[in-house]
């Protein structure tokens, strides 16, 4: 876990000019492929400013620690949901931390819910569910339903899985910027001078 930072946005494009070319898992792109696909998917979409700044971020966490990439051959499941959402909540709305909380709960419920959605994962995709906890049970699926931000969390998990494309062409990150900006969580305002 990294320390306080004053600017949050640089922050997270210097992170990923430092480490975003390191393998996401197993697959065939980049940790930065990854995230650029996810938000360009969500973007493409329509998705509200948040939810394509959670895109972008929803896998920050693994370049916020320093456990090795291929930490899931050693049964290790690296937490990087709770990792990134522990640091963005310091700076971003929940609209922007919750779904990246909640995406790997995304992952586990779909694969309960739709029939369909497992058959789909890639190999590293049911390697991870597996240290994940596996599908859900039907009271947890019915338990994360409540959650309010459930929605939006199954649709960035849906623009997660089509983040995976080798070679496919984005816009750079700095044009993902402003969602990034957007995102923050409002500065606690200025006392009134009758207060």
């Amino acid at each position: 876990m990294t320390n306080a930072v004053e600017n949050p946005v640089s922050y997270i494009l210097h992170c990923f000019r430092q480490r975003g070319a390191s393998n996401y898992g197993k697959e065939a792109v980049t940790q930065q492929e990854h995230a650029l696909q996810a938000a360009y998917a969500a973007e493409h979409a329509g998705a509200a400013p948040a939810l394509i700044a959670a895109c972008l971020l929803h896998d920050v966490g693994h370049l916020l620690h320093d456990l090795p990439e291929d930490a899931p051959d050693h049964d290790i499941d690296d937490h990087h949901e709770q990792l990134a959402a522990a640091w963005l909540s310091e700076y971003f709305m929940a609209e922007v931390v919750e779904p990246v909380r909640l995406h790997v709960a995304a992952k586990r419920y779909l694969c309960y819910a739709d029939p369909d959605y497992f058959s789909r994962l890639s190999a590293p995709s049911v390697q991870s569910l597996a240290l994940q906890g596996g599908p859900m049970t039907a009271a947890q699926a019915a338990h994360f339903e409540q959650h309010p931000h459930f929605r939006t969390a199954i649709e960035l998990r849906k623009f997660d899985e089509l983040a995976k494309i080798p070679g496919k062409e984005t816009p750079p990150i700095e044009h993902y910027q402003r969602y990034l900006v957007q995102g923050l969580a409002r500065q606690k305002s200025e006392a009134s001078p009758n207060a």
